[in-house]
């Protein structure tokens, strides 16, 4: 509650400064406008950003990290239970992140189309790294010597997968998450940015090109919100799958 204060207090405070700036320095609102402008162009633009724009966002987010994580955890797990599957598919994931992600967009575009599977590709490109090799990481990390005493005590890889490297590997996964969370809203963005018909990208960069500066901001304003939600909401996940909070939930129900 206190953090939270303070970022409220620190947000009104930016705010005020950014409005009292541009009004007394009559900045042109084509270059910078004050907050004041951008929540009315939010406002008026309300249908198209909340009802098309934002939705589109949304589904290319979502679709996009959803299938990182799926494919991220299997190959993780695949690379953790195989040494052979390790040494040809982890060089390549690296190597894959040496290369600038944007240069590579316009090829998945090309791939995959300007349609909504051209756009989640894009957001794979962004979030796949961060899931597959924090999980790996994680599954890693678990004590060796906890898990040869579980195999001198005949538990079987499932057991020491369930008991052992699947709770290590818990807050490494959610470390990735997120980063990928994140960076899900920058992947849809470029993917809109390279060719879309509908999508927050889009219409910012549609602004931009007709110097609607607060309709730019607004999409701007939207984009950041739609992450910091994510980020939030894998917080929570984080927070749920600690064994800690599942026993302070049932003793408050009991």
């Amino acid at each position: 509650m206190r953090n939270g204060l303070w970022f409220v207090i620190s947000l009104c405070a930016l705010l005020l400064a950014w409005e009292a700036g541009c009004r007394l320095l009559d900045v042109p609102v084509f270059i910078l406008p004050p907050p004041s402008a951008v929540f009315l162009a939010l406002w008026n633009l309300r249908e198209q950003l909340l009802g098309i724009h934002l939705w589109a966002t949304l589904k290319e987010v979502l679709l996009g990290l959803s299938i990182s994580v799926l494919f991220g955890i299997a190959l993780a797990l695949a690379m953790t239970m195989s040494k052979t599957t390790e040494r040809l598919v982890y060089p390549y994931i690296v190597i894959s992140q040496t290369i600038p992600i944007i240069a590579l967009s316009p090829v998945f575009i090309l791939w995959f189309g300007y349609d909504l599977s051209g756009k989640i590709a894009v957001t794979i490109l962004f979030t796949f790294f961060p899931i597959v090799v924090s999980t790996y990481d994680g599954l890693r990390a678990c004590d060796r010597e906890m898990m040869n005493l579980l195999r001198t005590m005949g538990a079987s890889k499932w057991q020491i997968f369930r008991k052992l490297q699947l709770p290590a590997s818990l807050p490494h996964f959610f470390s990735g998450l997120k980063v990928a969370a994140t960076y899900s809203v920058s992947g849809a963005t470029i993917g809109e940015w390279l060719g879309a018909s509908e999508g927050l990208g889009y219409f910012g960069r549609r602004a931009s090109g007709n110097f609607q500066a607060p309709a730019l901001f607004a999409s701007v304003l939207l984009l950041s919100v739609l992450g910091m939600l994510l980020f939030w909401l894998a917080g929570r996940l984080e927070l749920w799958s600690k064994p800690q909070t599942k026993n302070r939930k049932r003793k408050s129900n009991g």
